[in-house]
């Protein structure tokens, strides 16, 4: 029987400080850990996690939104764990390891968690309906300009601004005949193609204006 953490955060500059800590407190023997988002299960520290527990390990998480966005994701994470004889802990829900009977504590575990996820769940939707509102009450208004770009030479954040420079100048040694693809920018800044793409687009606009 083995303790295995997980920590996840949704972009390269958020820090898992908070999470490993949590999780060293926990007496987590071996933590899987990554910076990626938690639309998909196509995460290669979660895949390893899947593949490293077997029947009787523990796999631990600070909170219930770490392994998946929504319902669906995360039930099916969760169902991945039991199927391999592992249990899952959420550090910030409710323990029940004062109940010796293992079925018993098992079930109440996955009562709170299915009601802890359709909250969190709920809550997501809730924000973003109230977002769409308020959108369409600026737009009515006038007073909607939509979202800021967030790769741009005026960027807010100093770390979005670096990597827009930074794309800018891979894209103009790209033009000047440097042997580089759009993949390999994305690759090495930690982007998405489609921002690669993006950028560039804007560029051509600019000179063409």
């Amino acid at each position: 029987m083995m303790k295995v953490g997980y920590a996840r955060v949704s972009t390269r500059i958020q820090n898992l400080a908070r999470q490993l800590e949590a999780l060293k407190k926990a007496q987590v023997e071996k933590i899987f850990q990554e910076k990626m988002s938690g639309k998909n299960q196509d995460r290669p520290e979660l895949i390893k996690l899947l593949n490293f527990i077997r029947e009787g390990d523990e796999v631990v998480v600070l909170d219930l939104d770490r392994l998946g966005r929504n319902m669906n994701d995360i039930k099916n994470i969760l169902e991945a764990i039991k199927n391999k004889g592992a249990t899952t802990s959420i550090l910030n829900l409710p323990s029940f390891e004062g109940i010796n009977d293992p079925n018993l504590r098992s079930l109440l575990n996955s009562l709170i968690i299915d009601l802890y996820s359709y909250i969190a769940q709920n809550e997501r939707e809730n924000i973003l309906q109230r977002q769409r509102e308020g959108i369409a009450v600026a737009k009515s208004k006038g007073l909607y300009k939509g979202r800021p770009t967030k790769y741009s030479a005026d960027a807010r954040n100093p770390h979005d601004r670096y990597i827009y420079h930074q794309i800018v100048d891979r894209l103009m040694n790209r033009q000047n005949g440097e042997r580089i693809s759009v993949t390999q920018i994305a690759k090495e800044l930690g982007v998405a193609r489609k921002t690669i793409y993006n950028i560039k687009y804007r560029l051509d606009e600019a000179t063409t204006d």
